[in-house]
Formats: C-alpha cells, sequence, structure tokens
C-alpha cells in the first residue's frame, strides 16, 4: 500500500480512536473496519495483523457488555433501567446531536429508577450506576481500539 493509503487509514483509525471516546461514530468498528482495508490492499500477513485487531475489537464488545451488565446488577439496577435508558439516549442523540445520547441515557437512568419509587435517591442512584457502567464500557472499548491501532502501526511498519 502507498504511504498515502496509509496515511488516510492512520486518519480513520484516529477518527474511530475519538469516536471510541465521543458517542457520535462506531468507533471500534470504524478502527477495525480501517485495519481490514489496509488488509485487503497491502496482502499476505496483512491479513494476520487484520485478524488480531479484529479480535480485540469483537473481545471488547463482549466484555463490554458483561462488565457493564454485572457493574449495573451490582448496584441494583435492574435490565429495565437500562433498557429504558437506552431508548431514551437514543432519542437523546437525535434530539441533541452528539451530546444527547450520554444525555439521554442518564436521564433515562434517573426516570427509570424514579418512578417506581418517586425518590430522588433512587433516581440519583440509577443515573450514577449508569454513568459508571458507561465510563467502564468507554474504557474497555478504547484499550481495545488502541491495542487494535498499536497491532495495526506495529504490522505497517514491519510490512
Amino acid at each position: 500500500m502507498s504511504v498515502a493509503g496509509e496515511l488516510i487509514v492512520a486518519l480513520v483509525i484516529a477518527i474511530g480512536l475519538v469516536g471510541t471516546v465521543i458517542p457520535m461514530l462506531p468507533g471500534p468498528s470504524l478502527v477495525g473496519l480501517a485495519i481490514v482495508v489496509w488488509a485487503a490492499f497491502a496482502g499476505g500477513w496483512a491479513w494476520a495483523v487484520a485478524g488480531v485487531a479484529v479480535a480485540l475489537i469483537v473481545a471488547a464488545a463482549v466484555l463490554k457488555y458483561l462488565v457493564a451488565g454485572s457493574s449495573m446488577k451490582k448496584s441494583g439496577i435492574s435490565n429495565r433501567t437500562i433498557m429504558i435508558g437506552g431508548l431514551v439516549g437514543i432519542v437523546g442523540f437525535f434530539v441533541i446531536p452528539v451530546i444527547g445520547l450520554p444525555i439521554g441515557f442518564l436521564a433515562g437512568a434517573f426516570a427509570a429508577e424514579w418512578a417506581p419509587a418517586r425518590s430522588i435517591t433512587a433516581g440519583r442512584r440509577g443515573a450514577i450506576a449508569a454513568a459508571r457502567a458507561a465510563v467502564v464500557a468507554i474504557g474497555i472499548e478504547l484499550t481495545a481500539s488502541l491495542f487494535a491501532a498499536g497491532t495495526w502501526l506495529t504490522g505497517a511498519i514491519a510490512l
């Protein structure tokens, strides 16, 4: 692959890393896709690099849900709260572009926990647990994406 092509791949990977932290782009998917496209053009051993990178991203996706869900369960938060938070987060994404997703998720989690008990304390507990789980999930995704990017960089230099 040409130097210009590799710079474009590096730029897409960088955008994917930013998208991992700022929930406006599917960050890890973008990182993985950029590496797979690079492998398609580079060929040969590049496919092994892409396989490792994609495996890291897929493993992180599974781990993210297991750890975040476990964190929410440990805090006493129900699946209903997670669903409501997620749905309100999706609506929030379209109402307030970019920042509406986390705001909606937290507001939905707060409302889902507040409604049955009519307790601000319960609502706050739900929002805090949702925020912790979101930070853990972002951390897992970012770590895997950084390792995938490092794998690509090592492969790009070696090939």
